[in-house]
């Protein structure tokens, strides 16, 4: 009876350990990232670090090992090139730190380093922002750029919080401290094409959590006026719904007027809602960029340097964003407008 028990036991393990994702709480399978001798087969499994290195990972940095899935794999983050890249995620794709150049503008260049989160991953050639030597925004103890990861906003050893991003507490093995906890939202697969039937449902806390880096960024800067994580009130709200574009400006309706490309949050708000704010739903930093990164300067969900839609990916020759309202009538404006609607007055006839 008691072999019958143990054997009974052994099949519970081994089949309850199959329900675990690699990333639950308790890691499923730690020779994933980790080498105790950096040697397999009497071969160097890091041939960069012959000398191993102190997190004992199988490669150079901790961004190089989560690289070493979602690259390709599970994530498409260095799927393509900046020209031809893969369906976007919600959160953007690090290919485009790739790109020689961003700017859609009359004149200079973005490097590719300028397109969002500007992760340290040498086997994928991807270096720190030797420019923005910090998080913007976080004022004299901000985020140091040299140490910027995968790791800095996602515990590699999971947790229950949304995409497992850290809360409160110590990160990299104390470097800096977050003061400020997860968002809470709901997310689609990792691999999913995002649009405006499937995407990220955002609930609340968003820009707060951006905040542990980049301090209030808009909130608490004089030169800049724009609120986030704050509630839109009821004018923007209805400029939102009725939004439809340049060349429909005032035809939309609440029910279909959610646009992925300028999202919100909001409580109620489902990963296949159509619906539009209300005045209590918040506007939030990721409601105008992405948290990786995009084919638009600064990880816009849209590039803030064109004019007119048909400007996007022409100058660069990068990836050109997909135009959410192609209406033949009118060259679509600033997605800006979706809130604002500045250019009322502005109708572009071909």
């Amino acid at each position: 009876m008691r072999k019958l028990l143990l054997l009974a036991a052994g099949v519970l393990f081994v089949l309850g350990g199959t329900a675990y994702a690699f990333h639950d709480e308790g890691v499923a399978r730690c020779a994933a990232c980790h080498t105790m001798h950096n040697s397999q087969n009497n071969t160097l499994v890091d041939p960069n670090s012959p000398n191993g290195n102190p997190w004992l990972l199988k490669d150079a940095t901790p961004s190089d090992v989560c690289l070493s899935c979602h690259a390709v794999t599970h994530g498409n983050e260095f799927t393509g090139t900046p020209l031809t890249p893969p369906p976007q995620t919600a959160a953007g794709s690090f290919i485009f730190l790739t790109a020689t150049n961003l700017n859609e503008g009359r004149s200079g260049s973005y490097p590719g380093y300028t397109a969002g989160h500007s992760i340290v991953a040498p086997g994928y050639a991807l270096a720190a922002d030797g420019t923005v030597l910090n998080a913007p925004g976080g004022g004299a103890n901000a985020f140091p750029s040299s140490d910027l990861g995968c790791s800095s906003c996602h515990d590699p050893h999971g947790n229950t919080n949304f995409r497992m991003l850290y809360g409160v507490g110590a990160i990299q093995d104390g470097l800096f401290t977050f003061t400020n906890p997860a968002p809470i939202a709901e997310g689609v697969s990792y691999n999913d094409t995002v649009g405006n039937t499937i995407h990220t449902a955002y609930h609340s806390g968003m820009s707060g959590w951006c905040g542990n880096c980049h301090g209030d960024f808009h909130n608490n800067n004089t030169k800049l006026v724009h609120p986030s994580g704050q509630a839109l009130g009821g004018t923007i709200a209805g400029i939102y719904n009725r939004y439809n574009g340049t060349g429909d400006q005032t035809g939309g309706v609440q029910a279909t007027s959610f646009l992925e490309l300028v999202p919100f949050e909001d409580p109620a708000m489902t990963t296949t809602s159509t619906t539009g704010p209300t005045a209590s739903s918040q506007v939030m930093c990721l409601t105008c960029h992405r948290a990786h990164a995009s084919s638009a300067a600064d990880a816009g969900r849209w590039d803030f340097t064109i004019s007119v839609w048909s400007e996007e990916g022409v100058r660069s020759g990068t990836y050109a964003i997909p135009n959410p309202y192609p209406n033949p009538l009118a060259d679509q404006r600033s997605l800006c407008n979706k809130c604002h609607n500045k250019d009322v007055n502005d109708l572009l006839l071909p």
